[in-house]
């Protein structure tokens, strides 16, 4: 049980020092419109204390949308019949260099469980790797699935610097009727093995699927307790041709709560605003909330593709580089610099060890 109100709760949590898991459920479930804005102030005040006004852009390549998996939430699930693709490797090389030319401060390599570019021991994907960090020279995130143990050294020596796996619940249960087919140990050993291997790591819980309020807690605190240097949380957005299509779509409140929540219990991690949900119509209201991280930057015309929302605000230009600079300005927001991201890099990675 919990003896502090929620303001009491908050003004302890704008102190830098965390909370515990009852008290995220305590702030996860507030309702008036009185504490949410509490909340809200106090993550933002948090973030602002730990990062200043500075916020870090990712570029999203999602270079494969063929996948041997069969999630039950993913419109790029195997049995989904729809148009597919595959960019080269050329391709990814003038991809990542325009992204970088355009001012992000990382590229996010993203793909299905594509068995050709998984074949040989990811030898494809190594190779796009190595190139893009030999000849583009910007920090990587890999976001290959879920990979043998073996290959995290090989993804580190690269040139990866991050890890990405979302694990999107810690509710076994769930995870069985989302994940189809699926591990749920060895999706959770991902985020282990790749930290060993002394890659930064990224795990995700999704929002608005089955979920309990509870299970958000537990997610958020296992995130955190695996030491994973970024946290997301996003909505979950019903697809067509999948079983879940017939769902009625969640509002983007209690992603908000999440991020808010994130930041006010682990104040130091970098949480994303991503595009993928709401465009960036959604953008002010999670960095409110206190995100410090932009995901989902995707250049228009390159016949790329999104996740969550596969189309939306892409070819408008709207998730460009140019058009996310132009409203970071009106929110009195920076873009950090290459070299402050790379000082951060270096000091996450003192940090893991």
């Amino acid at each position: 049980m919990i003896d502090l109100s929620i303001t009491d709760i908050i003004d302890k949590a704008k102190m830098c020092r965390g909370i515990s898991s009852d008290e995220a459920a305590e702030l996860l479930s507030v309702s008036n419109q009185k504490d949410r804005s509490e909340l809200i102030s106090a993550a933002g005040s948090v973030r602002d204390k730990v990062f200043g006004n500075k916020v870090f852009i990712y570029g999203f390549v999602y270079f494969s949308t063929y996948c041997r998996n069969n999630c039950a939430f993913c419109y790029y699930r195997r049995t989904n019949d729809l148009s597919r693709y595959r960019k080269t490797e050329d391709e990814v090389l003038a991809l990542s260099a325009s992204l970088k030319d355009a001012g992000i401060n990382l590229v996010d390599l993203t793909m299905g469980e594509d068995p050709v570019m998984c074949a040989g021991g990811y030898r494809e994907l190594l190779g796009m790797v190595r190139r893009v960090r030999d000849e583009v020279g910007i920090p990587i995130m890999v976001s290959p699935g879920a990979v043998p143990e073996e290959s995290f050294s090989a993804f580190r020596d690269a040139g990866a610097d991050w890890f990405a796996c979302y694990q999107e619940t810690y509710n076994r249960d769930l995870f069985s009727k989302l994940r189809l087919e699926q591990d749920f140990d060895n999706r959770l050993n991902q985020k282990i093995w790749a930290k060993r291997a002394g890659l930064l790591t990224e795990d995700g819980m999704m929002v608005g699927l089955g979920e309990t309020l509870r299970d958000r807690v537990d997610a958020i605190t296992k995130m955190g307790s695996l030491g994973c240097e970024q946290i997301r949380a996003m909505t979950f957005v019903p697809q067509n041709g999948t079983p879940m299509e017939g769902m009625k779509p969640a509002e983007s409140d209690d992603e908000l709560r999440s991020i808010a929540v994130m930041r006010l219990m682990f104040p130091d991690r970098l949480i994303p605003a991503s595009l993928d949900v709401e465009g960036t119509a959604g953008l002010k209201t999670r960095l409110d909330a206190g995100a410090n991280v932009i995901t989902s930057i995707v250049p228009p015309h390159m016949d790329l593709a999104g996740v969550a929302q596969h189309e939306l605000d892409i070819d408008n230009g709207h998730r460009s580089v140019a058009h996310v600079l132009q409203m970071l300005d009106g929110m009195g927001k920076r873009v950090a610099t290459n070299t402050e991201y790379a000082s951060l890099l270096k000091d996450l990675r003192a940090w893991n060890r």
